[in-house]
């Protein structure tokens, strides 16, 4: 499990999906709330494969058509 320190107080946040702190409640200032931002903390090479995919998939298209 990731830790994650909150900028505030300095204590360790353990739940990867919080947006404030459990112990003074503000905000972590965390960027990426949305989906990419979440792969962005599980697994950064899934987002690279998802590129290569896109481009893949432009390059496929552009010489079918």
């Amino acid at each position: 499990m990731s830790e994650y320190i909150c900028p505030h107080c300095r204590n360790p946040i353990y739940d990867e999906d919080a947006l404030s702190c459990h112990f003074c409640g503000e905000g972590l200032n965390r960027s990426g709330s949305g989906f990419l931002g979440k792969l962005r903390y599980q697994n950064p090479r899934i987002v690279w494969y998802m590129l290569a995919g896109l481009v893949a998939l432009s390059v496929f298209l552009l010489f079918v058509r």
